[in-house]
């Protein structure tokens, strides 16, 4: 298991310039971090830190050179590094793959100051890096804290303007990216439908399986400007979803993953886990699959992180497990019935794993720990959403003329909304398809006293879902984070004027909001008496010129030990 380690806020932090407006005012006491571009050169995929405690954190960069890759690291107290307090060299792991001629590297630096902003750098010969800003933990107390959330990063799809803007801001204490931070498809595959006019073909050009494969895709990833303005400007916790190994993944193998022609899943599963510690500043796990811990904000919060795909998830049910034809009469009883029993049976089989009983105990302990330590808030990283969300009818709440182009097309979207009918899940492989799991974990929240703010990647879309567990308590508010560039399932949908958001808003009573087409990140500014979301949209994920505005505005309140507050929407 991953080993928890504690977070807090990097000292003075920005002034609150009111809600919606980004609270992004730059203050007096802490000039603002604008990161150099990398050059060319060795250090062409730019510098990282990540995994802070209150006396270390990682950096990472890759180095780009003939023979030996060693360099020497610079860790100073200020941006002009007239306070170094440790220089060290860092070499690459052993029999790291280089990705032409670029060997990634990184380092635990250890015995640091707590609660201390450090500013970090790489030297190769006369070459430079740029610099990067981090910041140890302290052991005091923290009244306010900002994390940035992400998810869902295709590189041919689109730019990554959602990374850019939060550069720009300069003032978030954490970046959280909860998943999808690859993806595995080669050219013409998903997601790649204008790499060539936007110039953002994928590396390699195939489909990735092997180590070198995978790492090649990091190593393109790391060239972004957008990428690394962020990556340089703070510490990152990151988790995997699927697609940093292959689409659907679960344990013993994923949707995209055919064995006869691709070989045996856990080399290819190991493959991509090997890449992606390489190229990220992440502490190693053991075993390198599970990624999970707890984090501690201070006496504010703490951040708990899991892993839903790798150690214990059982397979994705399909609807082709559906018990009755498509056709078949969603108001006959025994129809009805068959339905039920299918839900109960076999999406509600109790052997149906998301997290396994050992996660499960670490998740317990660090909320048991955090309510009995007074803290008012426990956020958790999480890779699918979580709130309930049941399909709309679809053939009575879309327009006659797109039930009738759906009819005319057939194939697999009619099925489904012949499907909705009968009441379905929109998405089995979400929390939705391990309901059993789902009352586990809440059962655990209920058993720890704790209420919970949960974050969630993967859908493309954003949500904020008001949770309750299947007796109606309320447990916590889930902000569901959409995509930096990957499109929107109804991108395909040519229904203009048909707002599928509000659709499942109006089916679900747990779905507050749901922007079912936009792009951009999540903004969370913690206090002791609020938490408040933004969730931002961007204009364009096609052109480097964007805008970027609040979705919508929401509060948080802490339970402190009473009934659960409800989400308040502010704008």
């Amino acid at each position: 298991m991953f080993k928890p380690y504690a977070l807090t806020r990097r000292g003075a932090l920005l002034a609150a310039a009111g809600v919606g407006a980004g609270l992004a005012a730059c203050s007096s006491e802490e000039m603002r971090f604008d990161p150099l571009p990398a050059p060319e050169g060795p250090f062409k995929h730019g510098v990282a830190s990540g995994d802070p405690d209150q006396t270390s954190f990682v950096v990472w960069t890759a180095v780009t050179a003939d023979g030996d890759a060693r360099t020497t690291l610079e860790i100073a107290t200020d941006e002009t590094f007239n306070s170094i307090v440790e220089t060290r060299d860092v070499t690459a792991r052993e029999g790291v793959i280089a990705v032409n001629g670029a060997r990634p590297m990184k380092a635990l630096i250890e015995g640091l100051e707590p609660g201390r902003e450090y500013f970090y750098r790489f030297r190769q010969g006369d070459e430079v890096s740029p610099v990067g800003r981090t910041r140890t933990l302290p052991e005091a107390g923290v009244d306010r804290f900002r994390i940035a959330a992400f998810s869902c990063s295709n590189y041919p799809f689109g730019f990554f303007n959602a990374y850019r803007d939060a550069a720009d801001q300069g003032d978030f204490d954490l970046v959280v990216h909860l998943g999808d931070y690859i993806y595995e498809y080669g050219y013409g595959g998903y997601g790649t439908s204008d790499a060539e006019r936007l110039s953002r073909m994928p590396d390699p050009m195939h489909e990735i399986l092997t180590e070198e494969d995978y790492a090649r895709r990091h190593a393109l990833y790391c060239t972004d400007p957008d990428l690394q303005a962020l990556k340089a400007s703070a510490p990152w916790i990151l988790i995997w979803d699927d697609h940093e190994t292959a689409n659907d993944s679960w344990r013993y193998g994923a949707e995209n993953h055919d064995p006869e022609t691709e070989g045996d899943w856990f080399t290819r599963r190991d493959n991509a886990l090997r890449a992606y510690h390489d190229w990220l500043p992440v502490r190693e796990a053991e075993p390198l699959k599970a990624r999970y811990g707890a984090v501690e904000i201070g006496d504010l919060a703490t951040l708990i992180f899991v892993e839903t795909r790798l150690t214990a998830r059982s397979e994705e049910l399909t609807l082709d497990t559906f018990p009755i034809p498509v056709e078949s009469d969603p108001e006959d009883p025994e129809n009805q019935a068959a339905v039920q029993r299918w839900r109960d049976e076999v999406i509600g089989d109790p052997e149906r794993r998301m997290i396994d009983d050992d996660q499960r105990a670490m998740i317990g302990e660090a909320l048991s720990a955090s309510v009995q330590a007074g803290k008012p808030w426990r956020i958790i990283a999480n890779q699918v959403l979580m709130g309930r969300l049941e399909a709309p009818n679809y053939l009575t709440q879309t327009p006659f003329w797109l039930r009738t182009y759906m009819r005319l097309q057939g194939g697999f979207n009619w099925h489904f909304a012949q499907r909705t009918a009968h009441g379905v899940p929109l998405n089995l492989d979400s929390w939705d398809g391990f309901p059993v799991d789902r009352e586990r974990l809440y059962q655990t929240v209920r058993d720890a006293g704790a209420d919970i703010v949960v974050l969630t990647g993967d859908t493309h879309n954003t949500w904020v879902n008001d949770l309750h567990d299947a007796q109606g308590n309320r447990v916590g508010t889930e902000f569901g984070v959409t995509s930096v560039t990957s499109p929107s399932p109804f991108e395909t949908v040519n229904a203009p004027g048909v707002d599928f958001g509000t659709m499942a808003e109006d089916r679900n009573a747990e779905i507050l909001r749901n922007n079912a087409w936009d792009k951009g990140y999540t903004r969370l500014t913690l206090t002791r008496g609020e938490l408040i979301a933004e969730q931002m949209i961007l204009s364009t994920v096609k052109d480097r010129e964007f805008s970027i505005r609040p979705d919508s505005v929401w509060r948080v309140r802490p339970a402190n030990g009473g009934p659960v507050p409800q989400v308040e929407r502010l704008g």
